[in-house]
């Protein structure tokens, strides 16, 4: 994969929290990898390939941030609930 360099200012109040230039590197890279899987530009995959990880260790990670991988809307979710409450119905096989 071929790279580019930026130039990143960081406020030196940050460094007392232990991040050096390969912890800056890679935290920015999962923060913006992460923005493009939110914001739907790239599929879980996509974002595991960036971040050479796994895919499951993709999920992992935004579960560990709280970043949801599933984003239904609120129409979505009414689906899904009806759905499963017809299913409660369903007599045992």
């Amino acid at each position: 994969m071929t790279e580019t360099t930026f130039q990143v200012h960081i406020p030196a109040p940050l460094l007392r929290y232990g991040f050096d230039q390969s912890v800056v590197q890679r935290r920015l890279v999962e923060w913006m990898v992460l923005a493009l899987f939110t914001e739907g530009h790239i599929s879980s995959g996509k974002a595991a390939r960036l971040l050479n990880i796994t895919r499951v260790e993709f999920l992992a990670l935004l579960r560990s941030r709280g970043i949801a991988y599933i984003n239904y809307t609120s129409e979505e979710l009414d689906e899904e609930f009806e759905a499963v409450e017809k299913l409660e119905v369903l007599p045992n096989r």
